[in-house]
């Protein structure tokens, strides 16, 4: 196919309108802005909370660079009324609405989805919130980190009972906010096939998801085993309850190598690797269940194996002999990745403020129609005029006067 021929991005010609902050709504529509939809992020005045997140440079987040980017942000005080009339006007030319008030916020601002259906009939509308926009704990307050608690995942992230004191440790990252991002965008996309691709519907849908049902629908057979047997699935450090041996094993030069050899061919040859071909299907190791049973001993005997090496001599030894194996990848181990840059995953993109940064590619991956960063976190405000003018029509004197008044 020649570059004539190929397509544009993948959800060129939707437009999303974004009421967030922090990190759940605006996550949902990275993605989207990521495979091509126009992004319009609404802000108060003062901008995102989470422009002033993670290291800064020069006064500005290195985050936002890529948490804001390929979005067309405007600022509009909502508590306005005219403020509250030009986001009906934006949502008259928008597809979907995506939000992460507590519920009800919206409706006290007089935006309500019934008044948004209004401005637009067919409006998908995105809610993104705590516990859901009903139920007993409805109006709770919370956070991703609160979804990660109640969904079960904090409780999961340490190491096994009686081995550990202090509390059990975060993912390191906004896993709870991001979980509940991608159910909304996935949400968003089959509500827009159902309106638009099946004949004869149109209906407008909402989307309700919240950051604890997200975390929880994560939980693999934790539910299932506790309601058959009342087991209550503990944390197991860096092992695998189901499944040995795979775990994380300490190196001559004090790395981690993960090493999975749950197979009955990978374990015989790691065995016969580490010098132990006499437990390949010896009583206690012949099986998933009997090797799960003496997972302990199988990592005392492979990390004692694993310490005579370096991190990149045990990797080459376990991709030579085709054993699932990798260091526990910092920061520096993605950017220098050749896989991750032969296919974009990592990649220099320009940005105004720091020259160039490095930001992760986009997923999925569609070969055929690639999303791209057409641009890095917007300044605050920074398409204020572009939007109005081009979407509502206002002209630069009635714009002026929307700014002297603080409603822009």
């Amino acid at each position: 196919m020649n570059a004539q021929s190929s397509p544009g991005p993948l959800l060129s010609g939707l437009r999303v309108l974004e009421i967030g902050h922090f990190v759940a709504a605006p996550f949902c529509t990275r993605l989207l802005g990521d495979l091509g939809a126009d992004i319009i992020k609404v802000e108060p005045r003062a901008g995102d909370p989470a422009r002033q997140w993670g290291a800064m440079l020069d006064g500005r987040s290195l985050w936002w660079s890529m948490h804001g980017r390929n979005k067309r942000c405007v600022t509009i005080d909502l508590k306005s009324a005219k403020g509250r009339d030009l986001v009906l006007a934006l949502v008259a030319e928008c597809d979907v609405l995506v939000e992460n008030f507590r519920p009800g916020q919206l409706e006290r601002l007089g935006l309500g989805p019934e008044i948004l259906r209004k401005a637009c009939p067919g409006l998908i509308v995105a809610h993104i919130s705590g516990y859901g926009q009903d139920g007993p704990g409805a109006d709770r307050a919370a956070f991703g980190v609160i979804g990660e608690a109640i969904g079960g995942l904090r409780h999961l992230t340490n190491h096994p009972p009686g081995t550990f004191e202090l509390p059990p440790v975060r993912v390191g990252i906004s896993i709870g906010d991001s979980i509940a991002g991608l159910y909304a965008a996935f949400g968003v996309m089959a509500a827009l096939w159902q309106r638009d691709r099946v004949k004869g519907d149109a209906i407008a849908r909402t989307i309700d998801v919240a950051l604890t049902e997200s975390v929880l629908s994560m939980m693999e057979g934790m539910l299932p085993e506790y309601g058959a047997l009342g087991a209550i699935k503990q944390p197991t450090g860096g092992g695998i309850a189901t499944a040995a041996p795979s775990n994380a094993y300490p190196t001559a030069d004090r790395q981690w190598v993960l090493i999975a050899a749950n197979s009955e061919p990978l374990f015989a040859r790691l065995m016969t690797l580490i010098g132990r071909p006499e437990l390949i299907g010896a009583p206690g190791y012949a099986s998933n269940p009997e090797r799960v049973a003496n997972a302990a001993r199988l990592d005392t005997l492979i990390g004692e194996w694993s310490r005579r090496y370096d991190a990149e001599v045990l990797t080459t030894l376990l991709d030579e002999n085709d054993i699932p194996n990798s260091k526990a990848y910092t920061a520096s181990d993605c950017a220098a990745d050749p896989q991750y840059l032969a296919r974009g995953m990592v990649r220099e993109v320009p940005d105004k403020h720091f020259g160039t940064v490095l930001q992760a590619g986009m997923v999925p991956h569609v070969p055929e129609s690639p999303g791209t960063v057409r641009w890095t976190g917007p300044d605050i405000g920074e398409h204020n005029h572009e939007v109005l003018i081009e979407l509502l029509g206002l002209d630069p004197p009635a714009i002026e006067a929307l700014e002297r008044e603080g409603v822009i």
